[in-house]
């Protein structure tokens, strides 16, 4: 399969941190921000089967957008460790916490909408923002993937950890530039990883920067796929 090309309306992990409430707030999806025409678009980008189901490859179907968490060589169109790799298959963004609310968040170990936080091993996005965890790990199979900014392909999970994306296309190709993501583990021999530590002028960070690095955490940089289509 030849890379294709997909328009993606916009990166929606950051859109809408929710409001840190015991009540938890009804979140303003994009639909109601946009104008009916850009709302077309939008449908595309989120994988409204009506809108982009005959834009997919033959046996593949369209699928709300989730958001892959991926390591590897940006240059490369193989490579090995993708055990490694997570999926949230709905939006974190609107359910993350800003990290003026950490503290509450560290405090009584929940996130909006019920999620788990583990103050020894958390993510935070490019506007400091801290997200539930992925599912871990990525199940083998085939996805299609994008990062919006034209080409898309085929990616294929192995059991044993092999990813390979079809048509040529590289890791960087598929990679969404806007969205950036990390997990923050605790340093050997340091007791204390926390949010509260983040320095709020590193924020937001720019399109294909690392993230910042947080006092007493270790960090691994993640690459965001947004996948739109699975098969039958």
């Amino acid at each position: 399969m030849k890379a294709q090309r997909f328009v993606i309306a916009c990166c929606s992990m950051f859109s809408f941190a929710s409001a840190y409430s015991p009540i938890q707030p009804r979140i303003p999806s994009r639909r109601d921000f946009l104008s009916s025409a850009l709302a077309v678009g939008s449908a595309v980008a989120l994988g409204d089967p009506a809108a982009n189901a005959q834009d997919l490859p033959a046996g593949f179907r369209p699928i709300p957008r989730r958001f892959i968490a991926a390591l590897g060589d940006p240059n490369s169109s193989q490579g090995e460790g993708a055990a490694s790799w997570g999926i949230w298959t709905v939006d974190p963004g609107p359910r993350g916490v800003f990290l003026r609310d950490s503290r509450r968040l560290v405090k009584e170990g929940i996130g909006p909408y019920g999620w788990k936080f583990d103050e020894g091993d958390w993510w935070l996005e490019e506007h400091g923002i801290v997200m539930e965890t992925p599912d871990f790990p990525l199940e083998a199979g085939e996805y299609i993937v994008t990062g919006g900014r034209g080409a898309s392909s085929v990616l294929t999970i192995s059991s044993d950890g092999q990813w390979v994306l079809q048509g040529g296309a590289k890791l960087g190709d598929v990679t969404h530039l806007p969205c950036r993501a990390a997990r923050y583990t605790e340093k050997k021999g340091v007791n204390v990883c926390l949010p509260s530590k983040a320095r709020m002028g590193n924020f937001p960070v720019r399109p294909g920067a690392t993230m910042p690095e947080v006092f007493g955490c270790s960090k691994q940089d993640y690459a965001i796929l947004f996948n739109i289509g699975v098969p039958f």
